[in-house]
């Protein structure tokens, strides 16, 4: 999988229209931790956790939570691999189609650029018709495998 690049200085801001009515969108706090790496993990795998975990240990959070009910819903984190990328997100299947994902993705990017950022990069981009179509990013030529191709797994 290639890397992407959005534009945040073109990025539109996040508005109230963008989150679906049935969900709030908020940066997580240090307590919520365990429960959102137990999550990410569970749904996903203990890779996005420990990069979720990283993206947690910041103060303020660089983490994202979409929760609808009081359950979560969907998470998305930035500078958790690398400053300057966005990554990795994910929403529950059940949750997928409901918009959830893209309010992460504008909420997330929106508070990259509120931080000084000019450019996001998203690494090892799977859906990338999504991003394409949601926040305008674009493949970067040769960068696959990027930051990732040493990376060390457990077996």
């Amino acid at each position: 999988m290639a890397d992407m690049l959005v534009k945040l200085y073109s990025l539109p801001p996040i508005s109230e229209k963008d989150i679906p009515h049935d969900f709030k969108i908020k940066r997580a706090i240090a307590p919520e931790k365990k429960a959102i790496c137990s999550w990410v993990k569970e749904n996903f795998s203990q890779t996005w956790a420990d990069e979720c975990e990283t993206a947690l240990s910041s103060v303020p959070s660089k983490c994202f939570i979409a929760i609808k009910n009081g359950k979560i819903g969907g998470f998305a984190c930035y500078d958790a691999t690398n400053k300057g990328f966005f990554g990795p997100i994910g929403v529950s299947e059940k949750e997928r189609k409901s918009g959830a994902g893209r309010a992460l993705l504008l909420a997330t990017l929106n508070q990259m650029k509120a931080d000084g950022y000019a450019y996001a990069i998203i690494g090892w981009a799977g859906p990338v018709d999504f991003f394409k179509k949601n926040c305008g990013a674009e493949i970067i030529p040769d960068s696959e495998p990027g930051i990732y191709a040493d990376l060390i797994k457990l077996t």
